[in-house]
């Protein structure tokens, strides 16, 4: 089986518009909620989420650019910048053929959606849609996008599995170099719905935390009183890349993917099975494609979005995969960036792979008790990183429609 490594990270978030200030922020356990600026919420039950701070779109993008694409799609491209960069890419040296990007979003163009039919239906009847419309919308695009700056002409799809969406991309990336069917993928998520439509829709879900007197402290997983997730935007980007492909190419190694499992828990349309039969099989299909144990695993960055049943099933999957182990280290990083929907997984990746890099776990903000059952069970680092010595973590992601994947990376050793 092919090596695959990790020579790239970007990131945009609400807590750190690049990677090195989003890795700070979760170290010092920064949140990122405020009460929203995008549109007036005195209506709305949840008048606060995760916003992207001091980003302006006009500030990095022509005019052009800004007029046929969707923020969900600016985000992309301004995170994938970052990790060619970082990874020190000159593509015209490389065989673009062999170079691919699978690229995921839950929503798309919801924004565009919601403005263009709003100008439509407060109007005269007259179909006044822009013609780039329909390719804003398109859930598909920013992938295309992001081939088309870049001249890259190998694999090129968005896999859509609601919150489970960039790390599906990842794990389809993965699979796709393991095969033999590309030496290099840019992959990762992007999400812009802090819009009426997606506020009000999940709201209508009761899935939203509703402490609007106190947003910062909102997200809180595994807490008793946690009652809702925080909506966040932004964009995670990662470059896989064969080893030999990378060490020819003198590519500095930030770490490596090792497995990835994907199942269903076929049970419900927005909740998790509440024995957490979907999550157990993915996190152990993972570690068994790693070929390693389930004792081996030293950190997990929880799915954990700080609803009441969904961290309450995810530990009871824990449980049923890893036992009570006080040496496995869990946190949930949605605690300090919301929850960034299909880009979750990305940023949760870039979390997982720099606090094995570094050996530091980051730390679960907000959480004061932790569900008595399972308090014992595990490490929960509460309020500050931690240094630990680690080399394999997971991390999960769960979706809508049952969708489940779990990415399982590990430190680099050459």
């Amino acid at each position: 089986m092919r090596r695959v490594v990790i020579t790239g990270l970007g990131a945009l978030t609400p807590i750190g518009n690049n990677v090195n200030d989003f890795w700070e922020a979760l170290q010092t356990g920064t949140s990122g909620a405020r009460l929203i600026t995008k549109f007036n919420t005195e209506k709305f039950k949840a008048k606060f989420a995760c916003e992207l701070k001091d980003f302006d779109v006009r500030d990095h993008f022509h005019v052009k650019e800004i007029r046929q694409y969707d923020e969900f799609s600016l985000y992309a491209l301004h995170s994938v910048a970052e990790a060619v960069e970082n990874a020190k890419i000159d593509f015209d040296l490389l065989n673009k053929n062999r170079i691919g990007v699978i690229w995921g979003s839950g929503n798309g163009g919801i924004q565009t959606f919601q403005n263009q039919m709003k100008e439509f239906c407060e109007g005269d009847g007259t179909p006044r849609f822009t013609p780039f419309f329909i390719p804003r919308i398109l859930v598909d695009i920013a992938a295309g996008i992001i081939s088309m700056k870049y001249g890259l002409r190998g694999v090129n799809f968005c896999p859509v599995s609601a919150c489970a969406t960039s790390n599906t991309a990842l794990i389809e990336a993965f699979n796709h170099i393991k095969w033999n069917k590309a030496d290099m993928i840019i992959t990762g998520g992007s999400e812009a719905a802090i819009n009426e439509s997606a506020i009000g829709g999940f709201s209508s879900a009761r899935a939203l935390s509703t402490r609007n007197d106190s947003p910062e402290t909102a997200s809180r997983p595994f807490d008793v009183s946690r009652d809702g997730f925080v909506m966040g935007e932004g964009s995670g980007a990662i470059i896989l890349e064969e080893y030999e492909h990378a060490k020819r190419r003198g590519a500095d190694i930030i770490g490596e993917i090792v497995g990835g499992g994907m199942a269903a828990d076929a049970h419900h349309l927005t909740g998790t099975h509440p024995e957490g039969e979907g999550a157990v099989l993915g996190m152990r299909e993972a570690i068994r494609e790693a070929g390693i144990t389930a004792e081996d695993i030293d950190y997990i960055n929880m799915h954990a979005t700080s609803t009441p049943l969904g961290d309450k099933s995810e530990l009871i999957a824990a449980e049923r995969v890893f036992g009570k182990r006080s040496t496995l280290s869990i946190s949930a990083t949605k605690s300090m960036t919301g929850h960034l929907l299909g880009a979750a997984g990305a940023i949760e990746g870039i979390a997982t792979i720099l606090a094995l890099k570094e050996e530091i776990v980051p730390p679960t903000i907000n959480t004061l008790e932790i569900e008595p059952d399972y308090k014992d069970h595990y490490h929960f680092p509460l309020g500050k990183a931690e240094k630990k010595k680690m080399m394999y973590g997971m991390s999960n992601t769960f979706g809508f429609g049952g969708h489940i994947a779990s990415v399982l990376f590990k430190k680099f050793e050459a």
